[in-house]
């Protein structure tokens, strides 16, 4: 019940306009409405909810009152207006697409709410497709098929005129001919977001220049507020809303997006992960792109072209290294003991992020999208990978239980027979890679069956099994495991003889004074 509440107000906000928001003349409100924290949000799923909103408190109404003014005060009054033609375009659209009345030669698709809910995210734009990610990576609050359909989210868009791209870099870096010999005008990629384009410094590196689209900033932060509001209204007038803890899940939306927007961010990320690998002696084996500070603002990003395959090309790997299985071992310890010992992971390393490049080195790229592990959660899948590792399926049901949020009894017992059956679910999957192809900037775009429908579906039973049992877990362990399930099955194709659980190698690297267990 508390996941097809969350999807009706997703499709109540996306149905609706940014009308709403137009900008008082009044000066910016310090209120703490994003509520990105996980374990604020489930402290909130906790707490005794009111049952009228007659019961609601001057105190919380003028709370509510402030965050809407300030909500309306950084959407701005720009983005009403062309919010509500878009949205009324991107519905019409949709609702054609399910109608009975069609074009002669067209025929009505079968209505499901998925897709009907998805086709009207892609065309909405950037917010949505995000928005339409976020679900998609995120089971433990969506419904099973919705996270399925959204899987299919498509972030792609035609790419922007060249002069508007030249326009964009030459105001944030200055005078292309001053610090570029050269630039394609032909985009590698375009998002919803940024697009990419290939390109050559004058002291002769050869990079790739990621550049923020127009006003993305205005429309996103609009949009983001107009969807923290629904939900802070929706609480309020309904306070057993409070139970799903919506306005604390919009506010991690909120909070995740605009991170995205700030590429100087991305850019502290890369180099901290490459401080990392120095300090941990790994720079011969692993590498993140170098990013250029000159040529990088807020709005472009400009970093080291790596060129490589992805780790589901076994046979391009072969041509580089005869041990692939060191290679995804080193790639896995890696990106666990960065887990440990940094305050954020990696949270997206499908096949196009984690490459072999020519020299035989791990390369991981975009680091967009990042998680961070509380301490809670930290000490708990610490618990998990040792229970994990001895094949203690009690352990493990007690280690989910340290982590997540429950209000009832749970039978450790029947939970760890669970757990059992799902693990020996995973091991029976193999990999079917169906095809792979190199794109024009050196990464791998590759189709295989599990990379996503079956990491997410295994995903889907252990958030399942957690759910059946009792147990609501924090979206931060959601991101965690969908990573370790991507590099199980690298280890299925790069190394499908080797016994993860007794193999010396299998735990990470030293961190500090001590060592961890793998993940997988």
């Amino acid at each position: 019940m508390v996941k097809y509440k969350l999807i009706a107000l997703l499709a109540a906000v996306a149905s609706a306009t940014s009308a709403a928001f137009v900008s008082p003349a009044l000066p910016p409100i310090h209120s703490n409405f994003a509520l990105s924290s996980t374990r604020s949000s489930t402290s909130t799923s906790t707490s005794r909810a009111k049952k009228s909103v007659r019961e609601r408190t001057s105190e919380e109404a003028v709370s509510l009152i402030r965050d809407v003014v300030q909500a309306a005060f950084d959407a701005g009054p720009r983005a009403a207006p062309s919010r509500t033609l878009q949205a009324y375009i991107a519905i019409s659209r949709t609702l054609q697409d399910f109608s009975p009345i069609q074009r002669p030669g067209r025929q009505a698709e079968e209505f499901s709410a998925p897709v009907a809910l998805r086709k009207l995210f892609e065309r909405l734009g950037a917010t949505y497709i995000k928005l339409g990610q976020f679900v998609a990576s995120s089971p433990s609050l969506f419904p099973k098929e919705y996270v399925l359909e959204f899987q299919k989210c498509l972030d792609s868009t035609e790419p922007l005129d060249w002069k508007v791209v030249k326009a964009i870099i030459e105001k944030e870096t200055g005078p292309i001919n001053n610090n570029f010999a050269f630039i394609d005008e032909t985009p590698l990629a375009s998002a919803s977001i940024a697009q990419v384009h290939a390109a050559k410094l004058k002291t002769g590196e050869e990079v790739v220049i990621k550049v923020q689209k127009p006003q993305i900033d205005n429309l996103l932060k609009a949009d983001l507020n107009f969807i923290y509001i629904a939900s802070r209204v929706l609480e309020f007038l309904q306070p057993d809303f409070e139970r799903t803890s919506l306005s604390a899940v919009a506010g991690d939306v909120k909070s995740s997006m605009l991170e995205e927007l700030d590429f100087e961010k991305e850019a502290e990320n890369i180099e901290e992960f490459r401080e990392f690998l120095r300090d941990q002696g790994l720079r011969d084996s692993v590498t993140a792109p170098r990013v250029y500070r000159d040529q990088t603002t807020k709005k472009v990003l400009t970093m080291e072209r790596l060129r490589g395959v992805s780790m589901v090309d076994a046979e391009s790997i072969r041509t580089i290294t005869n041990d692939p299985e060191s290679l995804i071992i080193t790639a896995l310890n890696t990106w666990t003991t960065s887990v440990m010992n940094m305050p954020w992971f990696h949270a997206d390393v499908h096949s196009g992020n984690l490459l072999v490049l020519d020299d035989g080195r791990v390369g991981f790229i975009d680091f967009g999208m990042v998680g961070r592990v509380g301490e809670k959660t930290f000490n708990a899948v610490s618990e998990l990978s040792t229970s994990m590792a001895l094949g203690d399926y009690e352990g493990m049901a007690k280690a989910l239980l340290n982590m997540g949020a429950t209000d009832e009894d749970v039978d450790v017992q029947k939970f760890g027979r669970d757990i059992e059956q799902v693990m020996n679910d995973m091991a029976k999957v193999s990999p079917d890679t169906m095809s792979v192809g190199v794109s024009g900037d050196g990464t791998v775009q590759a189709a295989i069956s599990f990379d996503e429908n079956e990491v997410t579906d295994m995903l889907l039973k252990i958030v399942d099994v957690t759910e059946d049992n009792g147990l609501k877990l924090p979206r931060e362990f959601g991101l965690l495991v969908k990573q370790s399930l991507y590099f199980d099955r690298y280890l299925k194709i790069l190394a499908p003889d080797l016994n993860t659980s007794t193999d010396a190698r299998m735990v990470a690297l030293q961190a500090a004074d001590s060592k961890v267990e793998v993940i997988v």
